[in-house]
This record gives structure tokens, C-alpha cells and sequence, in this order.
């Protein structure tokens, strides 16, 4: 089970400006996970603004969906906003725990063009797990990998 995110850290990063995490996540999305999920049908999703908070670390992701991945957005209005704990975003992205428990346990709160969170959470949780971890370079897929072997048998990892 993973710790507390330190409240003390979490009030230091809110202060900072979106966009440097915005662009992180952006650029890691596009260099990883983007090569498994680019021939999704996107047309939907494509020039919407999309905002993932989360809520106890005090960090919002700004970015829309392009031909080519994500792109960066600035903070404002967002279509929709996913928000969650990093934990339970930890767990969505291991495939440990299911969005529709979270969203009905009201962990995962999709705010905004719900028809557009829950359109794009469906798309996402579509795709198997093994296909998301092939995107990732050797060594970081198989760390990946070995910490949702060691949650998924109970080992103190997450």
C-alpha cells in the first residue's frame, strides 16, 4: 500500500507553475504509452482540453489530445477533469484496481463533459495491460512490470 503523499510537499508543489508537469507527462506519454494507443479512433478526443488532478499532491496536468499525442496545454478551462489520489492513479495505470470502482467509490471524480471523462476512460481501460507495458523501454517495462507482480501478490509495493 503506498504512503500518505508528505501534505508539507504536496502544498510546496501546488504553488508551482502547471506547466513544467503538464509538458513532463506530455513528453513521457508520447514516448511511451502513445506508441500502443495512437491507432485508438481519437477524433473524438482530439482538440479537447483535458485536466488530470491529483489531489493530494497538489499537481494539475493541462493537455489535449493531437493527431500526434498529447500536446501541452496551459492552466485554465478544461473539458474534463480526472481526480484522484496518486495512488488510485498508480493503481488505474497498474490495472490494479478498476475506474468503475473508484468512480462509483467516489476515488476517481470525472468533472466536466462527463460523456467526454467517461468516453475516454472506457477507451483507455479497452486496452490490455500487456500491450500499454510493450511501449515502454526494456528495463523501465520491466520495472513497471515487476511492481504490479509484487502488488498484485500483496508484497508491500504499493
Amino acid at each position: 500500500m503506498m504512503t500518505a503523499f508528505p501534505s508539507s510537499l504536496a502544498k510546496l508543489l501546488a504553488r508551482l507553475p502547471a506547466y513544467p508537469a503538464s509538458l513532463t507527462f506530455a513528453k513521457g506519454f508520447n514516448l511511451t504509452v502513445w506508441k500502443s494507443l495512437q491507432d485508438l479512433d481519437w477524433e473524438a478526443l482530439q482538440g479537447r482540453r483535458f485536466c488530470v488532478h491529483v489531489r493530494d499532491v497538489g499537481v494539475r496536468l493541462w493537455f489535449s489530445v493531437a493527431g500526434n499525442g498529447l500536446k501541452v496545454e496551459t492552466a485554465g478551462q478544461a473539458d474534463v477533469t480526472f481526480t484522484a489520489t496518486l495512488a488510485d492513479f498508480v493503481r488505474l495505470a497498474l490495472r490494479l484496481e478498476d475506474p468503475d470502482t473508484l468512480f462509483f467509490n467516489r476515488r476517481l471524480l470525472i468533472e466536466g463533459d462527463t460523456d467526454l471523462g467517461l468516453r475516454t476512460k472506457n477507451m483507455l481501460d479497452g486496452v490490455e495491460f500487456e500491450t500499454l507495458l510493450a511501449s515502454f523501454p526494456g528495463v523501465l517495462g520491466k520495472a513497471i512490470n515487476h511492481l504490479r507482480e509484487r502488488a498484485l501478490q500483496g508484497t508491500p509495493a504499493l
